[in-house]
């Protein structure tokens, strides 16, 4: 199973970016999907997560409204649309597979915003 995050990069505040994560070895429609980050000396924290069908998403506060996960079924492929984008928000952002006990984590993806 792997799972390839791609998207991140420099970007300065307020800007945009958009995050994708390509699995394969794995019955990807049938994997609750994750984007979790971890900044510097912080734990890492789950920013959004979306359901089986995509017909279910979730956020984390800080990330509402600014941020949109969707995915792709037939690509095997999750996205994280990232806009209005923060200081706060530099990271290593990375995705996560689940189903029932079974957890897949991809390598990361480094998000860095600044002036």
């Amino acid at each position: 199973v792997q799972l390839v995050e791609s998207g991140g990069g420099l970007v300065q505040p307020g800007g945009s970016l958009r995050l994708s994560c390509v699995a394969s070895g794995l019955t990807f429609s049938g994997y609750a999907m994750n984007w979790y980050r971890q900044a510097p000396r912080k734990e890492r924290e789950r920013v959004a997560g979306i359901s089986v069908t995509g017909g279910s998403t979730e956020y984390v506060d800080s990330v509402k409204g600014r941020f949109t996960i969707s995915r792709d079924n037939a690509k095997n492929t999750v996205h994280l649309q990232m806009n209005s984008l923060k200081l706060e928000d530099t990271a290593m952002y990375y995705c996560r597979a689940v189903r029932d006990s079974v957890i897949y984590w991809g390598q990361g993806t480094q998000v860095t915003v600044s002036s």
